[in-house]
């Protein structure tokens, strides 16, 4: 595997500042945020440098019960192409359900959630794998997520589970040891266990990153400096393996460049602790082992797949139902962790439509949170945020002859103006006539 280094994930909002951080060897960036013909500039200088570029998806949902799509598949390859990534990532998560397979309506959770450590999921999982690494122009690799609740009825630990998707794809595991903290604050799972039963051969690099716990339960915010037990968690695969690379992830409340090189050394040196006592282990004669997998992947299958595929889809449209339509939480399931879960997902969805349509708070103010978090409750998300945006426009203005209060009534000409900017196919034209006839349509829609 290649050798990667030190690295931190490239965002728009600190590209300057990596662009200027000593040390830098490569960058990660989110697939879905790069257009292949239009790359940000940042990126291309420092690809210039030499400095690696990653994409790292989010989308893909290589767990869920349908199969990739191509589409998504398509985008994925070309983006690496565009980049001259020599991998590119993905998730072992679901991010929808529903559809044909569950004869039930098709769900957005708009966030990685955690696939049942089932043999029934593994072989959905494994199929899915396959497909992805058939349609890509570079190798894969996949990333264990951050959990708030667990599936009742599991049949693997995590490593268990990593291990034989491994050892049947033959794909590369991307190791996130912050998200090995967070389910083991989550869901009492110990890292150390996971890791000695990792095949720590197929590592590609490592995920580090911060986060926050309230009321017992541990967030991966990817905004907050990573705390002492994540350090840990990395200093011990370091001794056990030395990894080809690792990262550091930022998403939220960037601090000053200062504050994010300290971290990128405390990295450094956590690995370098790890690294010392591999040494030092090895020329005792004692060092820490895991199983060997087959870089290649073996042959080794079970069962038959579309049995296991609807039996995946029925569970998982049942869990996102619960969190994201108010339906009954399935049976089994912690009631107060998926209770926890739902409001995180309802909340990511407003803070996310900020995001890609910020004229939204400035146009509703104080009452856009409130406003989008009672659009939430009623109507699940179908598509990706922007279209999730553009609904949430679409109810107001549908609704707005209901309100009785006039003091509450709500810019509703700005609305609809900014809902038929954005509603068509394609960008409006700028040309005088063109400007003309939408206002000209604008002001029949008023009467």
């Amino acid at each position: 595997m290649e050798r990667l280094g030190t690295g931190i994930g490239w965002r728009p909002e600190i590209a300057g500042d990596i662009e200027r951080m000593p040390g830098i060897d490569w960058v990660e960036v989110v697939a879905e945020n790069v257009c292949p013909g239009h790359v940000p500039a940042s990126l291309l200088r420092l690809r210039e440098r030499g400095v690696t570029v990653v994409p790292h998806g989010v989308a893909l949902g290589l767990g869920g019960a349908e199969r990739p799509d191509a589409g998504r598949l398509e985008a994925l390859a070309e983006r690496a192409e565009a980049l001259r990534s020599p991998l590119v990532t993905e998730h072992i998560a679901f991010v929808r359900a529903g559809g044909p397979l569950s004869a039930s309506p098709r769900l957005e959770a708009g966030h990685l959630l955690p696939v049942p450590r089932t043999r029934d999921a593994l072989d959905v999982l494994c199929e899915n794998v396959r497909i992805a690494q058939d349609a890509l122009p570079v190798p894969l690799a996949v990333e264990n997520i951050a959990a708030l609740f667990s599936w009742p009825g599991e049949e693997m630990s995590e490593g268990q589970f990593l291990y034989d998707l491994a050892d049947r794809t033959g794909v590369r595991l991307l190791v996130d040891v912050a998200n090995l903290h967070t389910n083991h604050v989550n869901r009492g799972e110990d890292p150390a266990k996971a890791l000695a039963e990792l095949p720590l051969e197929a590592i590609a690099y490592v995920h580090v990153a911060g986060g926050v716990e309230r009321d017992g339960v541990w967030h991966d915010s990817h905004a907050h400096p990573v705390p002492r037990p994540v350090l840990d968690i990395l200093t011990d695969l370091a001794s056990r393996v030395s990894p080809p690379g690792v990262l550091l992830e930022r998403d939220e409340d960037f601090p000053a460049p200062d504050e994010l090189e300290r971290e990128l050394t405390g990295i450094r040196e956590a690995v370098a602790k790890g690294a010392a006592a591999r040494t030092t282990a090895r020329a005792q004669g004692s060092g820490v082992r895991s199983r060997s997998v087959p870089v290649s992947g073996s042959a080794r299958e079970s069962g038959s797949r579309g049995p296991a595929r609807q039996r995946v889809a029925l569970a998982q449209a049942a869990v996102l139902s619960s969190l994201v339509a108010g339906t009954p939480v399935p049976e089994g399931f912690d009631r107060a962790r998926m209770a926890v879960q739902a409001r995180a997902l309802a909340a990511k969805r407003v803070d996310v439509v900020a995001k890609v349509a910020p004229e939204l708070p400035v146009l509703l103010g104080e009452r856009y949170r409130a406003a989008f978090l009672a659009h939430a409750q009623k109507w699940p998300m179908t598509g990706g945020y922007r279209q999730d945006a553009l609904d949430f426009v679409e109810r107001l203005l549908l609704t707005s002859g209901q309100r009785e209060r006039r003091d509450e009534r709500l810019p509703l000409r700005e609305l609809r103006e900014w809902w038929l900017e954005r509603s068509g196919p394609v960008p409006h034209s700028r040309r005088p006539a063109a400007r003309l006839a939408r206002a000209t349509r604008r002001v029949l829609l008023r009467r």
